[in-house]
């Protein structure tokens, strides 16, 4: 007996899995604007010494500001003051010679002034990491995406040992406890373990929450859950430079960006009784009223409101409680004349192949060949997906647009690639999207390597197109994973990749740093690891219309219709 034959009975598809998507939802909507919000607090407005001591001193006299800049500040080739650089001493024969090219130049000595028309303040502008000290504004991000990678193990196994439900509610209260208190760093070094940490404790809520809503539903919808997973990304990525540009402190950003996860602890309840749904018939069919009652259910009812995992209670041998929420299901999506048979009894026949004691771990994705060549190609992808997306996502500013513009078309690009990759799911299947998508994203990053830098529109839409190749792998790349590894330790399968990725995520950064040693050197890596990415996809099997692998016995002796190779 499948547990899909039983999610079917019970409906696989209805306002208990819908109350989930959207609880989900409300979580996931911080996540972007946290893997985002190093682009706007910890961008670099422009910046010049600071001259205000000189100027106490009174040695400019009667001096306007720019005769002022011009006898202490030397001019870049652009025409416009150095960042970094002053003259020892003010030139006043530069007022009527304005060669300064012979002339010996130090560093800042007082600080810098900065220009606050965009942003009111940043770390840049914070801690003064500027010129020499801006490679520790550029590391923010890959610090918090290093939380993230140890994050994504440990909450990916133990999510697969105590259950999903509450390891979700631990990733909500740390992610938000943490992301908190990084607002009130009073120091770079402070700022920087308290990004760490709120990295490590959201990223749980991804990899979790994903996991349990494609637990929860039949085969026919697993593609659809994919999908408005996928949304919550675009929806948060569109919403971020709206955020940033009404909210320019670096603080108070931060703060409102991690304040969706207190919504998210309110909708996690550990008790209630069992709630009952309406008289209303969903006929396999979402109406306006029919959603209405759905969310109305949310708030009211005394429901618990996030589930644990079926699939994972029955996987342990916790058949008690499996048949409560099993029980829960087909009260809500009115299939009552079904639940009298489910019983602790009947749901100890799904799966008997392999002991409900025993404890999995990391290493059960290396232990048999199958499932260590599917743990190595998985894993592959992923770091190549996160780190052309990201590799892209983080160059914002690269394309001489505005950056909150740039942004927000970035963010917005995805909500028709998603939709697209709803139909091509079903229509060419996840491996051939897969593959597509990174084969297009690797081909608009070599455009752009050819193209001239003056043609800054152009070029942004290139990036604009890759983006959306991207956005689509990893739309494809988080159903896909969790339709290949088994129920037993689909959960540390997931916590494996997304630490792949988050690798990919965290070099990423520092990669676009390479610009200084090549300047196309950053696409060139972008390039490659896309394309390399898209050959390892191919290897995959495909997952399309096939039942959710239970064990890895299933793996290993191809129960699940389809052959890892």
């Amino acid at each position: 007996m499948k547990f899909e034959h039983l999610l079917s009975d019970i409906n696989g598809f209805g306002r208990f899995q819908i109350m989930i998507i959207i609880i989900s939802f409300v979580a996931r909507f911080t996540l972007p604007c946290h893997f985002m919000l190093g682009n706007f607090i910890a961008a670099v407005p422009s910046h010049r010494c600071d001259l205000s001591t000189l100027d106490d001193e009174g040695v400019f006299g009667n001096l306007t500001q720019e005769q002022r800049l011009t006898v202490t500040i030397p001019v870049q080739e652009d025409g416009t003051p150095s960042s970094c650089k002053m003259f020892p001493e003010p030139q006043f024969h530069l007022l009527s010679n304005s060669n300064d090219s012979d002339l010996a130049t130090v560093p800042c000595q007082n600080g810098w002034v900065y220009d606050n028309s965009t942003f009111k303040s940043t770390l840049a502008t914070e801690w003064d990491l500027v010129c020499d000290q801006k490679g520790q504004n550029k590391v923010t991000a890959t610090i918090f995406f290093l939380g993230v990678m140890f994050g994504a193990m440990t909450f990916g196994s133990l999510s697969d040992r105590f259950g999903r439900k509450t390891m979700l509610l631990v990733s909500y209260i740390s992610g938000m406890l943490f992301g908190v208190a990084s607002a009130f760093s009073t120091s770079f070094i402070m700022f920087a373990v308290l990004r760490f940490f709120t990295g490590f404790g959201i990223t749980g809520i991804v990899i979790i929450s994903s996991v349990l809503s494609v637990e929860w539903v039949d085969i026919e919808h697993r593609k659809l859950v994919g999908v408005i997973d996928s949304l919550s990304w675009t929806f948060g990525n569109s919403m971020i430079p709206a955020i940033a540009y009404c909210v320019n402190d670096w603080r108070q950003l931060t703060i409102v960006v991690t304040s969706p996860l207190v919504l998210a602890i309110l909708t996690w309840r550990s008790e209630g009784g069992r709630g009952g749904g309406t008289n209303e018939q969903m006929n396999g069919q979402l109406t306006v009223n029919s959603c209405c009652v759905i969310v109305n259910n949310i708030f009211t009812s005394s429901n618990r409101w996030i589930p644990e995992s079926a699939r994972w209670l029955i996987a342990n041998g916790k058949f008690e409680k499996a048949n409560f929420y099993l029980q829960q299901c087909a009260q809500i999506n009115q299939k009552q004349e079904f639940a009298s048979k489910i019983t602790p009894e009947t749901l100890s026949s799904i799966i008997v192949t392999e002991r409900k004691d025993r404890t999995y771990s990391y290493l059960d994705l290396v232990r048999t060949p199958k499932m260590r060549r599917l743990a190595l190609l998985t894993g592959i992808v992923w770091y190549g997906v996160a780190s052309t997306y990201y590799g892209i996502s983080f160059n914002i500013t690269g394309f001489g647009l505005n950056i909150y513009l740039t942004q927000f078309v970035y963010g917005a690009i995805e909500l028709p690639v998603t939709l697209s990759v709803y139909y091509l799911l079903d229509k060419v299947g996840r491996r051939n999207t897969e593959v597509g998508s990174l084969l297009g994203a690797g081909i608009c990053l070599a455009i752009n390597i050819f193209l001239p830098r003056d043609m800054s529109v152009l070029r942004t839409v290139v990036a604009m197109l890759g983006k959306g190749c991207s956005a689509a792998s990893f739309t494809t790349v988080v159903l896909y994973s969790s339709e290949l590894f088994p129920t037993v330790v689909r959960q540390n399968g997931m916590g494996y990749n997304s630490s792949m990725g988050r690798l990919g995520v965290s070099l990423a950064p520092l990669i676009l740093l390479l610009d200084e040693v090549w300047r196309d050197l950053p696409q060139v890596l972008l390039c490659s690891i896309a394309l390399l990415a898209s050959l390892v996809a191919r290897m995959l099997p495909e997952t399309r219309d096939r039942c959710l692998p239970e064990t890895i016995q299933d793996i290993e002796d191809g129960q699940t219709g389809y052959d890892i190779g």
